[in-house]
């Protein structure tokens, strides 16, 4: 599993749109996944995540691939902090 933290308008694919609470989702991984993918399996349209992506912790390309355990955190695209 990988585990998914979602920001801003982004919340509204949780069931939880509290702002100060977490908003997260545990989505399975399969051989090959990316970041990408995981947002598709997810139902999130890829041009409403911004450029700000981190896996662990590190700021991360669409074609990352992920493991299981991973910690995936997406800021939509009205959020971005770095300009790429």
């Amino acid at each position: 599993m990988v585990e998914v933290h979602l920001y801003g308008k982004l919340r509204r694919f949780t069931d939880n749109l509290d702002p100060t609470r977490d908003s997260l989702l545990h989505i399975p991984v399969r051989k090959g996944d990316t970041i990408e993918a995981i947002i598709r399996r997810i139902g999130i349209p890829v041009a409403e995540v911004g450029k700000n992506m981190f896996l662990n912790g590190l700021y991360s390309p669409l074609n990352r691939p992920v493991r299981n355990g991973d910690r995936l955190g997406l800021f939509p695209d009205d959020m971005d902090m770095i300009i790429v």
